[in-house]
C-alpha cells in the first residue's frame, strides 16, 4: 500500500529524497529508475496514453512510495487512490531547475534515431525502455509545456517553463488538504520530512545528496562509453 504520494516535477531533489524515503522505511519508492532496472514497467504506464484509467494496484504493486515521473505525474488519482497516504511536493529554485531539467530532456538527441545495435549493451538496454516510454513522456510534457513538445528535441524556452513550474506547484498546493502536503525542499534535510511522516531520522546519517547536474552528466557520458552507469537504485 502506498504510503507516500510524490507530487513534484524531474529534477526536484526525487533522486536524493527517494534514498531518504527508503531509509525511513517507505521502500521500495517507485522512481523513473523503476523503468530502467524493469523495462517491463514499460506496458504498465501505456494505456495512459489511450486515455485509459490505470490500474494502481497493478501499477504500483509492492512499492510504498512514489517520486518523479512517470508515478509523479499521475498525482491526482493516486491521492484518491490512495487516501490514507500523505503527499510530497519536492521543489527547488525554478531557473535552476530548468537548467537541469532542460539537459535531462534534450541531452540524449533523439532517441528514435538511436541505433541500439551499436550501443553498449546497458545503455541499448536504458535507451529501449525510454524509448518505449516515448508516448507517455511526451504525453506528459505537452500536458506540462504545451502540445509542441518531445522528449529529446524539447526547446520550451526558460520563461514558458518556469511559468509551468510555478504552475504545477500551485496547482498541487490548492488541491491537497495542507494537513496531508509537504512542500519540501531537499536542502531542508531530515526535519521537515521527519516530522511529516511522523519517524525518527537516521542517526548519525546525512541527508542523501544525489544525482545532481554535473554527476547526471557525467553518468550519461560513461554509460554511452561502454561504462556502467553508478546510481544506489541500479540493480536493486
Amino acid at each position: 500500500m502506498v504510503k507516500v504520494i510524490g507530487a513534484g516535477l524531474p529534477r526536484t531533489g526525487t533522486t536524493s529524497t527517494k534514498a531518504a524515503l527508503e531509509k525511513l522505511g517507505f521502500d521500495p519508492c517507485y522512481h523513473m529508475y523503476e523503468v530502467f532496472t524493469h523495462p517491463g514497467h514499460v506496458d504498465r504506464w501505456l494505456p495512459a496514453v489511450e486515455g485509459k484509467t490505470l490500474d494502481w494496484d497493478r501499477v504500483l504493486a509492492g512499492y510504498r512510495a512514489t517520486l518523479d515521473w512517470p508515478a509523479s505525474y499521475f498525482w491526482r488519482e493516486q491521492v484518491e487512490a490512495y487516501p490514507e497516504a500523505k503527499v510530497l511536493l519536492t521543489v527547488r529554485d525554478p531557473e535552476r531547475w530548468f537548467i537541469s531539467f532542460r539537459m535531462l530532456t534534450t541531452r540524449n538527441g533523439d532517441l528514435e534515431e538511436l541505433d541500439l545495435t551499436k550501443l553498449p549493451e546497458q545503455a541499448a538496454a536504458i535507451v529501449g525502455s525510454m524509448r518505449g516510454m516515448l508516448p507517455v513522456l511526451d504525453m506528459m510534457g505537452r500536458s506540462l509545456f504545451g502540445s509542441d513538445w518531445r522528449f529529446g528535441v524539447d526547446e520550451v524556452d526558460e520563461q514558458t517553463a518556469i511559468e509551468a513550474f510555478n504552475r504545477h506547484v500551485s496547482t498541487v498546493k490548492e488541491s491537497v488538504p495542507a494537513e496531508r502536503l509537504l512542500v519540501f525542499d531537499v536542502r531542508d534535510g531530515w526535519g521537515p520530512l521527519c516530522e511529516f511522516l511522523d519517524v525518527e531520522p537516521p542517526a548519525g546519517e546525512p541527508f542523501p545528496r544525489l544525482n545532481d547536474t554535473q554527476a547526471m552528466q557525467e553518468n550519461f557520458e560513461r554509460l554511452m562509453s561502454g561504462g556502467e552507469m553508478v546510481s544506489p537504485f541500479f540493480g536493486r
